[in-house]
């Protein structure tokens, strides 16, 4: 590992580029501009969902509250879970029309469960959300404050950011700074995290990389974000509180396949080129169907992936 990380530093090139305490009051902001202008205006929670039977209502619930007067919708992606959570939610969803739940049969991971969500969503803004609520949805506020205070594309939830109020194990606060580390010398993405489990999107941001995605697991956030960073768009980080069972367990597979996985995003973006020439063959593909609806760089966003 340390023989890669020497080579991976030796061959990197500069990438290309580029609150908390209070949220009634973000709420009252948020919720009034979103009064005014509910058409443009609309937000999308997509969470993934896996065997989350125990606590996936109570999330929902709470997504739910914190986004009333909103014109938004909740898409639950289930992941093959085998506990009951499908058939909880569907039940529960019967009674609220802004409440989905999709599957695909089997477990994929957390990735292409999101990357699925964001396919069959709608909202000008996307937020990805876990389910086990160790970050409480009302933060999605703050998140929209925080995009509209700073223009930026994306908002990312940073547990380094200094108004963040953190009870989080000390063998993972190991852990999350070698990783920010190690992605920052590969990608160079200024924001101090990037795996909270809690992300907003303006919708333009997907339609642009979702298409080029390829992780489907371990390392989807990086891929998105370092392909957003390339791409130009503006990426801020925003406080987050979170409150994790101080006993949580560190998965040494899942650790050792994201790092495989980032070197793979790595290889593909600064080696190879993949994302660069897939992302011009879609454009192409977007300029020759001839419509109307423009990304900033021109073309059309259609959906399709």
């Amino acid at each position: 590992m340390i023989v890669i990380y020497i080579y991976l530093t030796i061959i990197i090139t500069i990438p290309q580029g580029s609150m908390v305490s209070n949220f009634e009051s973000d709420k009252n902001l948020v919720e009034g501009r979103f009064m005014a202008n509910k058409t443009l205006n609309s937000v999308s929670v997509v969470i993934p969902a896996y065997n989350e039977n125990e606590k996936i209502l109570d999330t929902i619930k709470e997504c739910e509250t914190s986004l009333k007067g909103m014109d938004h919708e909740i898409i639950i992606v289930d992941d093959g879970s085998l506990d009951g959570t499908y058939e909880k939610v569907q039940e529960f969803s019967r009674a609220n029309n802004n409440i989905r739940i999709i599957n695909y049969g089997d477990n994929r991971g957390k990735g292409f469960a999101l990357r699925y969500g964001f396919k069959h969503s709608k909202g000008n803004l996307v937020v990805f959300i876990d389910a086990d609520m160790n970050i409480h949805p009302r933060q999605i506020l703050t998140f929209i404050k925080e995009m509209e205070r700073t223009g930026a594309d994306v908002v990312v939830g940073s547990k380094r950011h200094h108004d963040s109020k953190i009870n989080y194990p000390i063998n993972r606060k190991i852990l999350s700074e070698i990783y920010y580390r190690f992605v920052k010398l590969l990608f160079g993405i200024q924001v101090k995290d990037t795996q909270a489990g809690l992300k907003l999107y303006k919708r333009k941001v997907l339609e642009d990389i979702c298409p080029m995605v390829l992780v489907k697991k371990y390392a989807f956030d990086i891929e998105i974000l370092a392909n957003a960073y390339r791409l130009g768009y503006k990426i801020t980080d925003a406080p987050i509180e979170i409150n994790m069972n101080l006993d949580s367990h560190v998965n040494k597979k899942a650790i050792w396949n994201m790092f495989w996985d980032t070197c793979a995003i790595f290889y593909r973006m600064k080696i190879i080129h993949y994302y660069d020439n897939k992302f011009e063959n879609i454009n192409n593909i977007r300029m020759a169907k001839g419509h109307e609806n423009k990304n900033k760089f021109g073309f059309e966003m259609d959906g399709t992936y």
